[in-house]
């Protein structure tokens, strides 16, 4: 593990509230990972930005009747509310519409084109019209040439996450009429000039998943096509050439760019050289499966191409998507839950709890699902963590009026207990240093379920032999609970941490002392109360039956 690392994840597009599937399968690892690698005292640095460029932007503030900046804005202000209510620690929010990302893209363009690595050449282009406008991206929807899939955009089918070099069926967005064919000229990136050295890159990289690496290397033994990286629109970042007058570039461009951009601009504002930084630093950027063929071949081929100015990423988390209620969440049939809205109803760590819960290490899809999701708070959360800490907690106030005995004689059930406080912090490390977050908290559960055993075959209560030993090692595990969950329910965790009566914060302890019974006799405990709230199920019945009914 390196002492430095930077990471991101997909930037949110500037087009409409979070909702439940952006958060799970990128912002909630990516901060779980954050907040993981800076407990075992790396230099850590989560950045992020909003994606403001692009036509689906373009359309929506033109029938708002703003201005595409005033309509970014927004969104760029909403969205890193949405994110710190969730507690997501972003240590910078900025956006791709920031001067600092587009000089960078600019530069970057200008290196690329330099090298030979960019063309110019004449294209035949949707056009409509009636609405007197060239058709890039999501101005044209039709069917997928790979999958069949309908109603998909030109430039991404989300079905099977490939490029279509052209859209069967199309239909214009904005009036629903078949487009013509016109020319017009554009610049393209010499993509398939890369396939040698991005075979390479993906073979040697063994912290990528395999699966996903076999996928991508899988396209590019198909044979890649090079690509198109400008569009006929007036809302991006202009081509810095005297003939590209009304040409801005593909959104997919310049967005990934903005991991690099927004990461110099912290960093050096920071007083640190953000460059050497980036370049001497574990690279992370979480994604979800959607969007693999950007960041496995647009973005590392980007990077060779100027020479390697900036190191290729060491790790591509990739997970699924959410569904709900096993149905694909879609805004427009308003089947999805906002973040916001979610927030009204349960306190954050709820929600992270159990979409981490739920989330493997792979490309499998997840679904939330509103019963479950009560199961699981109850029964794990509060029937098992929750209650071991008040249970622990609870009865040291009551029996020995908050304050910690000596541990006295040791039976076998006790060393094993103490043996579990040992091996914890290890054991944890090994599965989230390899991203399998689920894992590591599932291990959390089963070392606390551990303990409400222990505890009930003590059986303090009746005060007989061993019973200041358990009370010992319960309030250290608590303790340890507390350290380990800091990374998944950072709200959680420091209520238990203000009813241990410790110090600081547990976000504060180094990642090793999770194993460490560092609670002495001697010591006073804070005031003791439940944790968590149970979920009555007349609530989830009334947010079931709340889907697909919300106004936009």
């Amino acid at each position: 593990m390196n002492k430095r690392a930077i990471i991101t994840s997909a930037l949110p597009y500037a087009n409409g509230e979070i909702h439940l599937g952006h958060v799970a399968s990128t912002y909630l690892p990516a901060d779980v990972t954050t907040r993981y690698l800076k407990q075992k005292g790396v230099e850590a640095y989560y950045i992020c930005a909003s994606d403001d460029f692009g036509t689906p932007i373009l359309l929506q503030s033109e029938k708002l009747g703003k201005t595409p900046q005033e309509y970014v804005e927004h969104w760029n202000k909403r969205d890193l509310e949405d994110f710190t209510a969730f507690n997501i620690n972003f240590d910078f929010f900025y956006k791709t519409s920031s001067p600092e990302n587009i000089s960078f893209v600019q530069d970057v363009f200008s290196k690329l084109y330099d090298a030979g690595h960019i063309y110019e050449s004449e294209i035949t282009q949707f056009y409509c019209k009636t609405d007197k406008k060239f058709l890039p991206d999501r101005y044209v929807k039709g069917s997928c040439p790979y999958c069949k899939a309908e109603d998909q955009y030109s430039d991404l089918c989300e079905s099977c996450g490939k490029v279509p070099e052209e859209i069967d069926n199309p239909k214009c967005s904005i009036c629903g009429q078949p487009p013509t064919k016109e020319k017009t000229k554009h610049y393209f990136f010499k993509l398939k000039n890369f396939s040698e050295p991005l075979y390479k890159w993906l073979d040697e990289n063994q912290n990528l998943q395999k699966d996903v690496k076999k996928y991508v290397q899988n396209w590019i033994k198909s044979g890649l096509v090079d690509w198109d990286i400008t569009r006929d629109i007036t809302w991006g970042v202009e081509i810095p050439l005297d003939d590209a007058n009304g040409k801005v570039f593909y959104g997919w461009f310049d967005n990934h760019l903005a991991y690099i951009s927004t990461a110099l601009k912290f960093l050096n504002d920071k007083g640190i050289d953000g460059k050497e930084f980036w370049n001497s630093a574990d690279i992370y950027h979480f994604i979800g499966k959607d969007i693999v063929y950007h960041h496995y071949l647009f973005l590392p081929a980007m990077r060779i191409g100027i020479n390697n100015e900036f190191k290729l990423p060491d790790f591509i988390p990739t997970r699924g998507h959410l569904t709900l209620e096993s149905k694909k969440i879609s805004k427009s049939r308003n089947w999805y839950i906002g973040l916001k809205e979610f927030l009204g109803y349960y306190p954050a760590d709820y929600l992270r709890f159990y979409l981490i819960s739920i989330n493997p290490y792979s490309q499998d899809d997840l679904n939330f699902d509103w019963d479950e999701f009560a199961t699981k708070i109850n029964s794990e959360l509060i029937g098992n963590i929750g209650n071991f800490v008040n249970r622990a907690l609870g009865f040291t106030a009551k029996s020995f009026e908050g304050n910690i005995p000596p541990p006295s004689d040791y039976e076998q059930i006790d060393n094993d207990a103490k043996q579990k406080i040992l091996s914890l912090s290890s054991e944890l490390d090994e599965l989230m240093s390899q991203n399998h977050l689920d894992r590591a908290l599932k291990k959390i559960l089963e070392f606390s379920a551990h303990f409400n055993q222990y505890f009930q075959h003590k059986e303090p209560w009746k005060k007989g032999p061993g019973t200041d030993t358990c009370v010992y090692l319960s309030v250290n595990a608590v303790r340890s609970i507390a350290i380990s969950l800091s990374s998944f329910l950072p709200e959680s965790s420091e209520k238990i941490w203000q009813q241990l009566g410790l110090s600081e914060t547990p976000s504060k302890q180094p990642w090793e002392t999770i194993s460490e019974l560092n609670i002495s006799s001697g010591h006073t405990l804070g005031k003791s109360s439940p944790i968590f709230e149970k979920i009555e199920s007349e609530d989830i019945k009334a947010h079931k039956n709340k889907l697909g009914t919300k106004n936009l």
